[in-house]
């Protein structure tokens, strides 16, 4: 490796207890060919649209093989994306889009033709993932945003629907400098999420400079430790280590696991590209020809293809709710009522009304004042704590939605701007969500300006199929709640 000064040997497995795992096959060299064909895909897609990101591809390219093919990795029904049964990825380190996609063209959901529309104005294989795609739930791209997000359907997961299903996120090393990242992780060890496993991509090199940690994957290893993380260290280029790893994962309890994998950005296209500068977000180009060359010519192969493990479970989607309905209000005509507090029964209201029990309320530490507290106590096991982070709220909440479920989210009108880009994500995402803003305008008086809500319905109306109400007394406050719930989107 280059820079070898700056990069400790890889670490061996930590705390690993063979003895608690079955014995499972893996074939390794499938699994290798398998790779390359992934790296072959992610030049020549990049090529194709004459954009793209390949190198950040090539560095994930044994983790993608091994998380889609091997049983190690993620049980999933290929030609049913949409299944609740599967576990997910959430590639957060969305650039790296074409292998994404060309992992679900070598496992026959995607045409391999259709692989070159990369990029194109009238193609749904965008630079970037979107849920055009059936086995895309959320957006990803701008950065720092798809743990969050994967933290809010494994806690759906395990506490509100009791599945197995478990969750995958791979993130940028560049990207975890986000402090949304740290929220997550927070997140993810308070609520003991044991179906959950963040991989680090540790390939050293950002978009204009090397990343600020570069290959101490030590560092991150303490990081993710000091956050409550189960930690491996593995070479992320090793096929065996990754598979023991992932089986590792699977063994942890009360605690989410953290795979830091050492990479290397370009990985096998050609010694110009492996590890260099200067190769971010550009197709390989004069370097396409040699790098492909030598990928198909180390294939064992070249038809190579393994079949998915799917879930025991039969596949089938979501249940999908059903209309809301909550009953006529007996507020006393003329009496002041704070549209807060009738928020808070309206949400409790709705709660009973809901016998799927499709609807959660979150919060970040301010349910005594938006009064989604009143939920909590009636819902405990519907409720979601957040704590102060609201970025990560959002995209717990967005993590909710993918689930089938009806999040509402509640906070100072205020502190929504703080997650603004998580917002304006979700409205790509297609997100189901549903934001209560409360001590808005300069009503909140005393408190001053910091905490005055002046921006929000600015804010939430520059978001493409957003609706905004302003409810102006407490029966309108509960019109609001049931309207919101049964609107599919994002609601203010």
């Amino acid at each position: 490796l280059k820079d070898s000064s700056l990069s400790p040997p890889c670490q061996k497995l930590q705390n690993f207890n063979s003895d608690t795992l079955k014995m499972t096959e893996h074939d390794f060299d499938t699994l290798g060919d398998i790779a390359a064909k992934l790296r072959i895909h992610s030049i020549e897609m990049t090529n194709a649209s004459n954009s793209g990101h390949p190198t950040s591809c090539s560095s994930i390219a044994e983790l993608m093989a091994v998380l889609f093919f091997d049983p190690s990795g993620m049980k999933y029904d290929p030609t049913n994306p949409r299944s609740k049964h599967n576990d997910k990825l959430i590639l957060s380190k969305g650039h790296a889009a074409p292998i994404l996609y060309a992992a679900w063209a070598e496992n026959g959901f995607l045409k391999k033709e259709d692989l070159l529309t990369l990029r194109k104005i009238d193609s749904d294989i965008e630079g970037h993932p979107t849920p055009k795609l059936e086995f895309v739930d959320v957006a990803t791209g701008s950065l720092g945003q798809g743990l969050s997000v994967a933290c809010g359907m494994a806690y759906c997961s395990k506490n509100v629907e009791k599945s197995a299903n478990r969750y995958y996120c791979i993130l940028g090393d560049g990207e975890s400098a986000e402090g949304s990242i740290w929220e997550a992780m927070n997140f993810a060890s308070v609520y003991s999420l044991d179906n959950l496993v963040c991989i680090f991509d540790v390939n050293r090199l950002g978009q204009s400079d090397p990343t600020c940690l570069e290959h101490r994957t030590d560092v991150y290893k303490k990081r993710c430790e000091a956050f409550g993380w189960h930690t491996i260290i593995v070479d992320g280029h090793n096929l065996k280590e990754i598979c023991d790893a992932l089986e590792q994962a699977k063994t942890i309890k009360d605690q989410p696991v953290a795979i830091v994998a050492k990479t290397l950005k370009g990985k096998s296209m050609t010694d110009t590209v492996e590890d260099e500068m200067n190769w971010h977000g550009k197709p390989l180009g004069a370097q396409s020809d040699a790098a492909l060359t030598g990928l198909k010519g180390g294939l064992k192969n070249a038809d190579a293809s393994m079949t998915p493990t799917k879930p025991e479970n039969d596949a089938e989607p979501l249940a999908k709710h059903p209309e809301f309905k909550i009953p006529t209000t007996n507020y006393e005509l003329g009496k002041a009522v704070a549209t807060r507090n009738a928020y808070g029964d309206a949400l409790k209201a709705l709660g009973h009304a809901d016998e799927g029990k499709f609807v959660v309320a979150l919060d970040g530490d301010t349910k005594n004042s938006t009064m989604a507290g009143v939920f909590a106590k009636e819902f405990p096991e519907r409720f979601v704590e957040c704590f102060i982070a609201e970025q990560n709220v959002v995209g717990v909440a967005t993590g909710f939605g993918t689930r089938g479920r009806v999040p509402f989210c509640s906070a100072f009108a205020a502190f929504f701007t703080r997650a603004f880009d998580q917002i304006r994500m979700g409205a790509i995402s297609q997100m189901n969500v549903k934001f209560s803003g409360s001590h808005c305008g300069v009503s909140i008086g005393e408190d001053g300006p910091s905490q005055m809500g002046l921006e929000d319905l600015a804010m939430f109306r520059t978001i493409p199929g957003s609706m905004v109400m302003y409810p102006s007394d407490a029966v309108s406050a509960t019109r609001a709640v049931e309207i919101a719930a049964n609107n599919d989107g994002i609601v203010f």
